[in-house]
């Protein structure tokens, strides 16, 4: 039977992994930030910090991953402790192919000199979207907070809306000048970058939704999940 200490350090060990992962995170968003700040005011200095500082967020991920192998080997943890160092292991991915998109981003602004981009209004507005996407779905995870985590996944569709209408905003560039095309692709490029850091963004939140409520409400839709977190029914 475990003793009191034995608790405490499995106790203590859960928050250094949950602490770990707000770090990674806080670390991602810092990369959104700094990559879009750059394309916006024609940094590249930024630009090229995204990407140097990337490999701090791939040293975490395998940091991270340690851990939660140690904690399954030593702990063999079982119900909602289970499910956190599940859902850590999925968060740990998808922060980390935020990053990836992050640095992403900040190479296709290095592209941009030589070729400048039209219409960067909607890359910010995107991009300001993502961020509040990105920040719900960590919220939820630090806070537990199933609410977040559904205004999260309701939040996708005006991001994917958004993303839509700078397609064909761009489509329309390029077509009525042809001179336009390269930069319109570097913007449609970084544009899907966006839109792919808000898709993990929602799959944090559907992730949280699982740790807390016990339930998978990934491809289940929207509403499912919605009347999941409001407690109305469970899928079958």
């Amino acid at each position: 039977m475990p003793t009191e200490h034995t608790i405490k350090r499995f106790e203590g060990e859960l928050n250094d992994l949950k602490e770990k992962i707000l770090e990674m995170g806080g670390l991602v968003e810092k990369a959104i930030k700094r990559s879009i700040n750059s394309l916006l005011k024609h940094d590249t200095d930024r630009a090229h910090k995204v990407i140097e500082r990337e490999s701090n967020i791939n040293d975490l991920e395998l940091e991270i991953d340690e851990m939660t192998r140690t904690i399954l080997a030593l702990r063999q943890p079982a119900a909602s402790d289970l499910r956190f160092v599940i859902t850590s292991i999925k968060l740990v991915t998808d922060l980390e192919r935020m990053g990836d998109l992050a640095e992403g981003i900040a190479e296709k602004m290095l592209e941009t000199r030589d070729h400048p981009l039209i219409q960067i209004n909607s890359l910010q507005s995107l991009s300001d979207l993502v961020l509040v996407q990105l920040k719900l779905s960590l919220d939820a995870f630090s806070r537990y907070d199933i609410e977040a985590a559904a205004q999260c996944i309701e939040g996708d569709k005006k991001v994917n809306t958004m993303y839509k209408a700078m397609q064909r905003e761009y489509l329309t560039y390029m077509i009525e000048d042809p001179r336009q095309i390269t930069a319109g692709l570097i913007a449609t490029n970084i544009a899907k970058n966006l839109e792919r850091i808000g898709d993990h963004a929602v799959n944090v939140a559907e992730m949280v939704i699982y740790m807390v409520k016990g339930y998978e409400v990934r491809h289940i839709g929207r509403k499912a999940a919605a009347a999941i977190v409001r407690g109305e029914s469970a899928p079958k």
